[in-house]
């Protein structure tokens, strides 16, 4: 028998480290899974640029074929016109590009002496341009130097034999080899082109098959919540993308435009080029100023051309870049910058240029599906621009790590849009609650509790400043992470704002200092949401101090007993309180029998719905700072009751 209870608790003692093995396990599948899948897209680039193409066009086709459906045109024919037409213009483009291009390179020689010109100009112009010369002057005879073959003597008895040239002529190419090496580079873009063309066909002929099987695969335990989140992400990409490409083509049309009017030679072809680097994030239009501009210096003879070519770039991207992609997108395309950049380095060392013009819309597209898909939602968090953490994690983990700077900050940025007490209530009590929930399970140590609380001191008194009072709408201001943090999170409280009473409305025994005590029920966490509690207190004009949970002893209640207060709440953050409510009301009203007494039950859980025994018997109950601010205010303004009546 007691062989069989070693064995038992040998298995109990096991068994977290056979689950901690499965952990590890688990997350060297998931690692390998990542690895083997950018494998796949390495290896297979020749098959998945083309689908990736496909599927963006796809996206910006969509609407276009719809629209031919609903006149009642076969899904077909809609489909095979729209993708005709829309490569016949890529390839018009295309050609376009190349005879600018032509035309462009065989300029090249005439533009020569202006270039050696202006080259020799800004050398002398510099000072100390003689110096330069001769150290360049220098540097070239010692590379000669170096790049002579060394002299070998003949070793006695052997005579020095001048090598024999001898030239190597290859056969004249035949009428095959010829033809073999025109088509030779042009066999692979058009082979991705025809991929592309069917891919795009298929897609959209096939679009709700796809999307059907893509809900299989994802889930179906929610059929009607998933096919609604596909089909709004569909919409949303293809509103996107169409919009990013008919505003980069704007973009191109205002560049060829502009560099036309200047004079600089092949506008076209520098318009193109400004259109589809404009996909690029951040530096696209910096790489397609770059080109037109050297050719602008290389046509004129002065300075004019460049000039006005580098004005026309720097006027017109700032205007598209921050004032029109702001009122067609919104607030943003869904990305963080980090992601952006993260995107753009890894497409483009994945499947090189094209994959730094795809990055964009490609990681577009994996967040919006992470935001529709529950299974793929980590693609929203690791690239998503909506914060990690709502704003009450935000609070609790910046007071766990007694950081009151950073969590002033971003009160401050909620303040904005928030009155003080909504903060509270819907960031900072939300905050604590999280931290007792971790008290409760003992995960929160005594010592990091007293760090919150000096933390939220600190926070606290940064705020001391602010009125209880919401900001008018002129001045709200929607771009800040914690604002968009409590959207997600928790609604506006939607109430009026609290009076703020004068000395003259309070009845009597409320005028004076500290005529309102808020007391710490149990813990240091109390203690920090009766510091806020009694800011609000003041804010609304009853002057209120705070205790420490020990004032209900025996010798610090007999001293509260002589400050005779008018007022007393009660703070607990902890649902499962009745009992200790009920032990210190009853203490309190022995000793001070004429006192107010507001109970600020702050976990949200009812006290009332303890089994543990009647409610307590307070003047007030509420479950929110607001709400316990409420009462006392009108406990300070209604007519004085006895209590003994």
């Amino acid at each position: 028998m007691a062989k069989i209870d070693r064995s038992v608790v040998s298995a109990e003692r096991l068994a977290p480290r056979l689950a901690g093995m499965e952990g590890v396990g688990s997350h060297f599948g998931n690692i390998a899974s990542v690895m083997l899948i950018v494998a796949a897209l390495y290896l297979g680039r020749d098959v998945f640029v083309p689908v990736a193409l496909a599927i963006l066009f796809s996206f910006v086709l969509a609407p276009l074929v719809k629209l031919l459906q609903k006149i009642r045109i076969p899904r077909a024919i809609a489909v095979c016109g729209v993708v005709l037409l829309a490569f016949a213009v890529l390839s018009a483009l295309a050609v376009a590009m190349v005879s600018q291009a032509t035309q462009l390179a065989g300029d090249l020689p005439t533009y020569q002496s202006t270039m050696r010109e202006k080259i020799a100009s800004l050398k002398g112009a510099g000072p100390g341009s003689n110096v330069l010369s001769r150290a360049a002057d220098v540097l070239q005879e010692l590379g000669k130097e170096l790049d002579r073959p060394q002299d070998t003597k003949p070793l006695p008895g052997t005579e020095q034999r001048q090598p024999i040239p001898v030239e190597v002529h290859q056969p004249e190419a035949g009428a095959l080899e010829t033809l073999s090496a025109f088509l030779a580079p042009l066999i692979h873009p058009l082979a991705t082109t025809g991929l592309v063309l069917i891919f795009v066909i298929f897609i959209l002929l096939t679009r709700e098959d796809l999307r059907n099987r893509f809900i299989r695969l994802t889930g179906t335990s929610d059929l009607q919540k998933t096919t609604a989140a596909f089909d709004d992400a569909g919409k949303r990409l293809s509103r996107l993308f169409l919009t990013q490409l008919l505003l980069n083509a704007s973009f191109g049309l205002v560049i060829g435009t502009g560099l036309w009017l200047i004079g600089v030679p092949s506008a076209l072809l520098w318009g193109i080029l400004a259109a589809v680097l404009r996909f690029v994030p951040y530096v696209g239009a910096i790489l397609s100023a770059v080109f037109p501009m050297v050719i602008a210096a290389a046509v004129d003879p002065g300075w004019t051309m460049l000039l006005w070519t580098a004005a026309l770039f720097a006027i017109t991207e700032p205007i598209v870049g921050h004032v029109i992609e702001p009122l067609l997108y919104g607030r943003s395309t869904g990305l963080s910058p980090f992601a952006i950049v993260v995107a753009a380095t890894f497409w483009t060392w994945l499947w090189g240029p094209i994959g730094l013009v795809l990055a964009t819309p490609l990681t577009i597209c994996l967040v919006v599906l992470g935001r529709h898909v529950e299974r793929l939602e980590f693609l929203d968090v690791l690239l998503g621009d909506r914060p990690a953490l709502s704003a009450p994690e935000i609070f609790y983990q910046r007071v766990l790590a007694g950081d009151p700077a950073e969590t002033a900050d971003k009160a401050e940025e909620v303040l904005k849009e928030r009155s003080l007490s909504a903060y509270y209530d819907e960031v900072a009590l939300e905050g604590l609650r999280l931290a007792a929930a971790d008290a409760t399970r003992g995960v929160l140590d005594a010592e990091r509790q007293a760090r919150i609380l000096e933390t939220v001191r600190e926070v606290v008194d940064d705020l001391s400043d602010r009125d209880d009072k919401s900001p008018k709408a002129g001045d709200a201001t929607r771009d800040t992470e914690a604002a968009a943090a409590i959207d997600e999170s928790i609604d506006t409280l939607g109430m009026a704002d609290l009076p703020v009473l004068a000395p003259e409305q309070l009845r009597d025994g409320f005028d004076g200092e500290d005529r309102v005590v808020c007391i710490a029920a149990q813990s240091d966490l109390d203690e920090a949401a009766a510091l806020m509690l009694a800011q609000l207190l003041t804010k609304h004009g009853l002057q209120a101090r705070v205790t420490a949970p020990d004032t209900l002893s025996s010798a610090k209640l007999a001293a509260l007993a002589q400050a005779a207060p008018a007022l007393i709440c009660l703070c607990y953050l902890n649902g499962a309180s009745t009992a200790h409510m009920r032990y210190a009301i009853k203490r309190l009203r022995r000793r001070m029998p004429s006192v107010d007494i507001v109970i600020a039950s702050l976990s949200g859980a009812d006290p009332a719905g303890d089994a543990a025994g009647p409610s307590p018997q307070a003047d007030e109950t509420a479950s929110t700072l607001r709400g316990v601010t409420q009462a006392c205010i009108e406990r300070a303004t209604a007519p004085r009751i006895d209590a003994a009546a």
